[in-house]
């Protein structure tokens, strides 16, 4: 996976709020971040209640991260529309069969590339097999669960972190690999000047242990309207 900025990588979504979740520990995170870093006490109160959403499924989830890889947002909407409609699914849950029904040409036919076709077929057989182990993620630790993503085609360390903070909601994801963050802790942090990851986790120690809710914030800092998985 690229290291570029979740805004740059993964499509908006554009869905219904069905199914919506936020995390429980939003204020808690806002008052411990408030307290103990004064960059983000000044930030966070520019984006009002909104917060971090997760729209609950997996697959899913995954799939339209495999979709948004190096390509801009508008571009992997329109390529994620097309290949839902190709399954024949709703955009907001497809299922790991309709995928593997799908011959490769059907899938070209939407607009995704040879590989992209084979990791998300890829990530289909893993869901179909249970190869990965979704009902046990809620007791595994963070990189635990990596550790299980990265074995699937397609998916490095960054997107597994995309997934752990936009999915599954973990509260305390550092993800030193992407640009977005970096670059929004040089100009928040230190005056535009270029950031180092060790500098940058340096900056993160005092965001934990919700170095997640630290992250997206400096993300809307580059980026006013929020990222969606």
């Amino acid at each position: 996976m690229p290291k570029t900025t979740a805004a740059a990588a993964l499509p908006t979504a554009q869905e219904g709020p069905s199914s919506i979740a936020t995390p429980a520990y939003w204020d808690e995170a806002c008052k411990h971040l408030g307290k103990r870093d004064r960059v983000l006490k000044k930030l966070m109160p520019k984006f009002g209640e909104a917060r971090l959403q997760s729209r609950g499924d997996a697959f899913t989830t995954l799939a339209r991260s495999i979709v948004g890889q190096q390509i801009s947002v508008k571009a992997a909407q329109s390529v994620w529309d097309r290949f839902a409609v190709t399954v024949g699914g709703p955009a907001t849950r497809l299922q790991p069969t309709g995928v593997l029904a799908l011959a490769v040409p059907q899938m070209r036919e939407a607009g995704l590339s040879a590989r992209k076709c084979e990791y998300l077929l890829d990530l289909a057989r893993h869901f179909s097999e249970d190869r990965v182990h979704v009902a046990q993620w809620a007791a595994m630790d963070d990189e635990a669960i990596i550790e299980e993503l990265v074995a699937i085609r397609g998916i490095g360390r960054w997107t597994a972190e995309m997934f752990l903070i936009f999915h599954l909601l973990r509260p305390n994801v550092m993800p030193l690999d992407d640009l977005g963050l970096l670059k929004g802790i040089s100009v928040n942090y230190f005056s535009g000047e270029p950031v180092s990851r060790a500098e940058a986790r340096e900056v993160g120690e005092a965001w934990a242990p919700f170095r997640s809710v630290a992250t997206w914030y400096i993300w809307r800092s580059l980026d006013p309207l929020p990222v969606d998985y």
